[in-house]
């Protein structure tokens, strides 16, 4: 079974989109059993709190649920315990370095680089565009379940 974890700084926008994107994509390809999946933060601002109203609506709108999810933190067991720790930016790849202690596996990754871009996912907590994170992390998801599933 593969173990991903999406990571951004504070799991209420783009890593829980993310999760529940990905979790959807499975479903839909058959291939829920094959993957666990999960989300987090870089940072302890928003621990506890649920997932941002934009990133439901969004989801809700593709009839997405995220219901129950709450922010949590990642922690350095995270490392062990997943095979691919995913952020959505630069910013978030330094962080989980940093708080894994560096990358000696090589499980981390940026997501859109499976697209092979370098971007970094839009952050709608600074734009107020959800869509245009839609956008991004469907397409980062799409890529990575392609290279993990392939035909």
């Amino acid at each position: 079974m593969k173990k991903i974890l999406f990571i951004c700084l504070g799991n209420i926008c783009r890593s829980p989109m993310a999760e529940f994107v990905c979790k959807d994509m499975l479903e839909e390809r058959g291939l829920s059993r094959l993957c666990h999946v999960e989300s987090a933060a870089t940072s302890y601002e928003e621990q506890g709190n649920p997932v941002h109203p934009g990133t439901r609506r969004v989801l809700a709108e593709h009839g997405i649920t995220c219901k129950g999810k709450t922010a949590r933190r990642m922690d350095v067991q995270d490392y062990s315990d997943f095979d691919y720790l995913i952020g959505m930016d630069s910013s978030n790849i330094r962080s989980i370095h940093r708080i894994c202690g560096g990358d000696p596996e090589g499980k981390v990754h940026k997501l859109l680089e499976f697209c092979g871009d370098s971007s970094d996912v839009a952050d709608p907590w600074y734009t107020g565009d959800f869509q245009a994170t839609w956008r991004d992390v469907n397409r980062g998801v799409s890529a990575l379940l392609d290279k993990l599933f392939p035909d």
